[in-house]
């Protein structure tokens, strides 16, 4: 069995004492430069690495962030923790990424694990609406900052997308090409993004004197391609179906388009087709689909950036100013809802 190299092994190598290489490693400047030589020298023989978990134990904290997501089989979120990863490797730290699969306690019990890991701070798109699951984090004096969700309280931060804002884009461009009976496809319903998209929606139908009656909602339990063509296959069946469909994300979208395909329905001539996000699969469609884009990655990076302007201000024992940041979704127009008539 091979033995891990320590740091008094080191020490003894060098001649020196464990302090001396605790110095070398930690604060080089402190060492004189034939002593510091001595010691790399022992480092690079024995072929030492130092405990990553003891000095955090030490120190009180990791090096890590957290990233909590609802699905990483969604593009959307991949790209959100490309830009979270973006800066949190500019500052010399990792990034943990979990999937609570839209589970509340599966969210749980991620959280738990973050605080058992003494992360720097975590990022949460939550799955449980009440936010009943961060109490672990604030238990335990985690910073963490909402993604993809606006807060509710003046303690934390947040960063999302006006999602009112893109479903009013959305319908009003279905309105705008004519078409005034428009399904929506949407997601769990504790989710406030999928009901305000929904909300957006139902002011883009008012605004040219149409009722709620104007938006058949069709609910999906989940937000992937397999929920989006059940979706599809239930508006295949209504008997006064509408001549359009707005979908909580592009994931379910492409379901859609993929129940409508099967079925020898011609997307956009027969049915017009409006996703959200704007992931990269949307332009990569059969019938290219048009979507409301949000600045995923610019998302991330902005969440991540806040989450450690926090934690440096606690290490500091300064007041944090909590920011709640909205940005703005842009309407993507291609083939999928273009006016064929």
């Amino acid at each position: 069995m091979v033995q891990s190299v320590g740091i008094k092994d080191v020490a003894r190598a060098a001649g020196v004492s464990v302090g001396t290489v605790s110095n070398v490693i930690n604060r080089p400047d402190t060492v004189t430069a034939e002593t510091r030589a001595r010691v790399l020298s022992a480092i690079d023989r024995l072929g030492y690495i130092r405990s990553e978990s003891a000095r955090q134990l030490r120190a009180g904290r990791s090096r890590i962030m957290g990233l909590l997501v609802l699905d990483m089989g969604n593009p959307f979120f991949v790209d959100v923790a490309r830009g979270a990863e973006q800066v949190a490797r500019d500052a010399g730290l990792g990034v943990m990424v979990c999937n609570s699969a839209e589970n509340a306690e599966e969210e749980a019990k991620y959280l738990a694990l973050f605080a058992e890991q003494r992360v720097r701070g975590v990022l949460l798109t939550p799955a449980d609406a009440t936010g009943g699951t961060i109490d672990t984090l604030r238990r335990h004096g985690i910073p963490f900052v909402w993604v993809d969700r606006v807060s509710e309280g003046a303690g934390e931060c947040s960063v999302s997308v006006d999602d009112v804002v893109g479903g009013s884009l959305a319908a009003g461009h279905l309105i705008g090409a004519g078409h005034r009976s428009i399904a929506y496809v949407s997601g769990p319903p504790g989710l406030n993004q999928v009901a305000d998209r929904r909300t957006g929606a139902l002011n883009a139908l008012a605004e040219v004197g149409l009722g709620e009656s104007a938006l058949r909602e069709l609910p999906a339990e989940r937000l992937d391609v397999a929920a989006g063509r059940d979706a599809g296959a239930r508006l295949l069946g209504l008997a006064d179906r509408p001549t359009a469909v707005f979908c909580a994300n592009d994931l379910l979208a492409l379901g859609v388009l993929q129940a409508m395909y099967a079925a020898g329905v011609t997307v956009p001539d027969d049915l017009a087709i409006v996703g959200y996000d704007d992931i990269e699969f949307a332009a990569a469609a059969a019938v290219p689909l048009t979507s409301v884009r949000q600045p995923t990655v610019g998302m991330g990076a902005l969440a991540a950036e806040l989450l450690l302007a926090e934690a440096q201000s606690e290490d500091r024992g300064t007041p944090h100013e909590h920011r709640r940041v909205v940005l703005q979704p842009e309407l993507v127009v291609r083939r999928s809802s273009l006016p064929t008539r």
